[in-house]
């Protein structure tokens, strides 16, 4: 177990109608500075499905990827212990003041990724936010159970939200 404080900013702009929130960055993220940095992780290709792009190749991409699509990216805690990559073995956990986006954009709609990310956002966040978040299946590779197909069926969900974005 170490202590993580969450080091990454959040990406949104204030045209941002989706917020992604998973738990926590895992190692690899952090390493490389940006959300589902894991090469196996599939939330990249999920999304470049869902969209009909291409996958974004580096960070900068990433950030364009999501940005120009109005979605915005954070984690709902802001430190914890953890162990490695594993959300269950997360304790003392912090949330990130998750106001800060919903202040400045107009969400339409919170999804979190993963059940740490549902469970962390309903009992730290939600509390202060008063929005209900949606869960998502996690992308990560350790969700063997949940297939490329089933979770690009699930994220399609958030498309639902940008949907005629021009309007309020």
């Amino acid at each position: 177990m170490e202590t993580v404080t969450h080091t990454l900013p959040p990406i949104y702009r204030p045209d941002s109608r989706v917020l992604i929130l998973g738990s926590m960055p895992s190692p690899k993220s952090r390493e490389i500075g940006f959300y589902y940095g894991h090469p196996q992780n599939r939330f990249w290709r999920v999304l470049a499905e869902i969209f009909s792009a291409p996958v974004p190749a580096d960070n900068f991409e990433k950030r364009e990827f999501v940005l120009n699509r109005q979605i915005a990216l954070w984690d709902v805690l802001s430190s914890c212990e953890i162990s490695g990559a594993d959300d269950n073995s997360i304790r003392n956990a912090h949330p990130n003041d998750i106001g800060i986006i919903l202040a400045a954009a107009p969400i339409r709609a919170i999804f979190t990724t993963g059940n740490a990310a549902t469970a962390y956002y309903r009992k730290l966040c939600f509390p202060q936010t008063g929005v209900a978040s949606i869960p998502l299946p996690s992308t990560s590779p350790a969700n063997c159970r949940c297939h490329l197909d089933e979770l690009v069926r699930q994220y399609r969900k958030i498309l639902l939200y940008l949907a005629n974005a021009d309007s309020p």
